[in-house]
């Protein structure tokens, strides 16, 4: 995580004051804050303001770490890139991609599969209630792949707010014999999010090889509030 001087306390009543959001997002000096508000309605407006939420270990327990970039990586459809290597997984078509359908386990092998997995704890609790529940223009979604025996072989969590999809965490299986089925199922996504009229497809960091080769296009913070805003308010 960067090392701020100070990360801020935000709350929900301060993220609704419109000057105090237009101080943090000029303020280029910082990107993380904290919150100890586990609550669906707070975590919705974070992402509708283009927060990126993970979590952070206290000595007083886990918080909520909101993140507002200094920069997003944006897929638009037209930008796709598809590897030699997934083109022939695809014709091998021996997998399933699905949405939504085993959203439980793709959030257990999280843990199984990353050193360092912020999914946890408070966050997943909070997780299960966003997917669980229904919102005005926010929805909770997992993407998987499965093999044809019916392995879960990799998959990821995001949230779609209007016309765009956020993705949040994922995993891969390691095993040799599903080599590049993690791009498999981000090429994949990439095709259902386009089929549905998705309007671009939010990345968050964009600095991570496997999103540029993806064709995912660097956007400043402000470029991407601007877009960002642009769709989300006419959704």
């Amino acid at each position: 995580m960067y090392r701020q001087p100070k990360i801020y306390y935000i709350t929900s009543t301060k993220l609704q004051d419109e000057l105090y959001f237009q101080h943090i997002v000029q303020d280029m000096k910082n990107s993380y804050y904290w919150s100890d508000d586990w609550s669906e309605e707070f975590y919705i407006q974070l992402a509708k303001r283009g927060f990126i939420c993970t979590t952070y270990d206290t000595k007083d327990g886990l918080v909520l770490l909101p993140e507002l970039e200094y920069d997003y990586g944006v897929l638009d459809f037209k930008d796709l890139h598809v590897s030699q290597k997934v083109k022939k997984l695809l014709k091998k078509d021996d997998y399933t991609f699905s949405i939504d359908k085993r959203f439980d386990e793709v959030i257990e092998s999280f843990e199984k599969h990353h050193k360092y997995n912020w999914f946890k704890g408070k966050y997943i609790e909070l997780f299960k209630k966003l997917h669980k529940n229904i919102y005005d223009n926010f929805k909770v979604i997992s993407v998987e792949i499965s093999s044809k025996d019916g392995e879960l072989v990799c998959g990821e969590v995001g949230y779609i707010i209007g016309k765009i999809y956020t993705s949040l965490s994922g995993f891969s299986s390691r095993e040799k014999r599903y080599n590049n089925y993690g791009n498999l199922q981000l090429v994949l996504l990439a095709q259902y999010l386009k089929q549905n009229s998705f309007d671009f497809w939010n990345l968050g960091h964009p600095h991570m090889t496997y999103k540029q080769k993806l064709g995912a296009k660097v956007y400043t913070r402000e470029e991407f509030l601007s877009r960002w805003n642009g769709v989300i308010q006419h959704d």
